[in-house]
């Protein structure tokens, strides 16, 4: 009986205990319930944010001497301009206007407006039109292809409301936004989603950093914003994924605080941005292996230019970056962007991995100038031998000369077999082998004696110039 009771005391303990249990647990998830339920509507922030997103119709003449002369009069992909050019000749060759449609937003009383810069380029007239009908001509202000951002200007016969700017790195993944704009001409369109992720790199260039989103973005949208629920700017509406041109609920934003940095420069209609005058590329873990490297955190730096301030404060190929001008770097992706809004002639600490130790050297920032490098061409002439699915061949000055080749020694891969163990270490046609496992290669003897002196399962670091550059790559022995 006794032992009957104490066990009964002991059940009513433990139904207790799981009563307030679950009370407790009731009153964490309760609130984040109510914090996770959708807004009932967002007409009241569409009601004050309309009146500052702009349609942007821009017209630009293409001239005879622009025109391809075998193309049809709705450009170089015109299926039919091979039957215009055979009746017609060049009598179809003149002039004619080339529309496009975006959009924009207003962000300050003087008339400045906010959009892509792929909206407006090289356009011969811009017009902004606004919620209420009128209509105004814009001049171009500043422009950034890098970032594809521009600046416009209209002068107003009446105040004009801007919108806010708020702060992209507040932004969560999973919180609510709106995109506003002019998809397919149709002006003032509102579409709802969430963010979906943040730091996406998509290939655009040195400074990709979007905001990614699900709220529908679709042709015509680019340089509309993207806005919290709070009605402020996070993003700056650029791109979509789609296989059909149509969107399938990824869409990527430029995030605000990148326009932010950008505009006082935007308004003197020129971008000055710093330069360090190095090629980088990522800690992958076979590479961390390597390299000896305790993470795979940082930017490898894969070319030193020379002159450059790099060069100059003593950075060398191998050394890792892990961080600058107290800043750490912890992808790749993170140095280009702080280099870039770093003062020219502002000298800068930036703390290396290098042969195991850290070590910081200060480098005083220059100025990144414009330059366009040409690409590397390839030939399949001769006979070239096949080791790891890649078909390789020696490059003497003669040939390097002919095919307007970077360098002038090395071995050129000339054919990757899909699937090989070259493919899949990222090789491709044009690559140029100078360095294996730290060593430079001399010939294709003594590279293929060291291939075949790598054990299976092992990898070779190979050093490779790609157009100019040059960069790491772990080759997988298979055999």
């Amino acid at each position: 009986m006794r032992r009957y009771t104490q066990q009964r005391h002991k059940s009513m303990l433990a139904g207790k205990a799981c009563f307030f249990a679950f009370i407790l647990l009731g009153v964490l998830i309760i609130p984040y319930r109510a914090s996770a339920k959708p807004p009932g509507s967002f007409s009241d922030l569409v009601k004050v944010v309309s009146p500052s997103v702009v349609n942007i119709s821009s017209v630009k003449v293409v001239n005879p001497s622009e025109q391809p002369s075998s193309s049809g009069p709705y450009g170089q992909n015109d299926p039919f301009g091979d039957f215009f050019y055979r009746f017609f000749g060049n009598n179809m060759l003149r002039s004619f206007k080339q529309r496009g449609l975006g959009s924009g937003f207003i962000i300050d009383a003087e008339g400045y407006i906010l959009t892509n810069n792929h909206v407006v380029e090289q356009a011969d007239k811009i017009e902004v039109t606004l919620q209420d009908g009128r209509s105004f001509t814009a001049t171009t202000v500043g422009h950034d292809p890098k970032t594809d951002l521009a600046l416009i200007k209209i002068k107003a016969d009446e105040d004009l409301k801007p919108l806010p700017l708020g702060d992209s790195e507040k932004s969560e993944v999973g919180d609510w936004v709106v995109a506003v704009g002019s998809p397919f001409g149709l002006g003032n369109t509102v579409t709802a989603g969430i963010i979906s992720a943040k730091y996406r790199q998509i290939g655009a260039g040195a400074y990709d950093d979007f905001i990614q989103t699900d709220a529908s973005i679709n042709p015509g949208n680019s340089g509309g914003p993207l806005l919290n629920t709070r009605g402020e700017v996070i993003g700056i509406n650029t791109a979509i994924f789609s296989r059909s041109g149509g969107n399938i609920g990824i869409g990527f934003a430029v995030p605000v605080n990148i326009a932010k940095d950008l505009l006082p420069q935007l308004k003197k209609g020129k971008i000055v941005r710093g330069w360090l005058g190095v090629h980088i590329q990522a800690v992958t873990p076979s590479l961390r292996d390597k390299l000896d490297l305790d993470t795979v955190e940082g930017a490898l730096v894969s070319q030193v230019i020379p002159d450059s301030p790099a060069d100059k404060a003593g950075l060398k190929r191998g050394d890792v970056i892990i961080s600058f001008d107290g800043m750490a770097i912890e992808e790749m992706h993170d140095l280009p962007y702080l280099v870039s809004k770093t003062d020219v002639g502002r000298k800068v600490a930036v703390v290396i991995e290098r042969d195991g130790r850290q070590k910081t050297i200060e480098v005083k920032i220059g100025k990144l100038e414009d330059e366009q490098q040409p690409p590397a061409e390839n030939s399949e002439a001769d006979m070239p031998k096949k080791q790891l699915g890649m078909a390789l061949r020696e490059v003497t000055p003669e040939m390097a000369d002919q095919y307007n080749l970077a360098v002038t020694s090395g071995i050129v891969i000339l054919q990757v077999e899909p699937g090989s163990p070259a493919s899949e270490a990222g090789l491709r046609p044009g690559d140029i082998i100078v360095e294996a496992d730290r060593k430079p290669v001399k010939d294709l003897t003594a590279f293929l004696d060291k291939v075949h002196r790598t054990d299976k399962g092992e990898s070779l670091l190979l050093l490779i110039n790609r157009e100019g550059s040059t960069y790491f790559i772990t080759l997988g022995i298979n055999q």
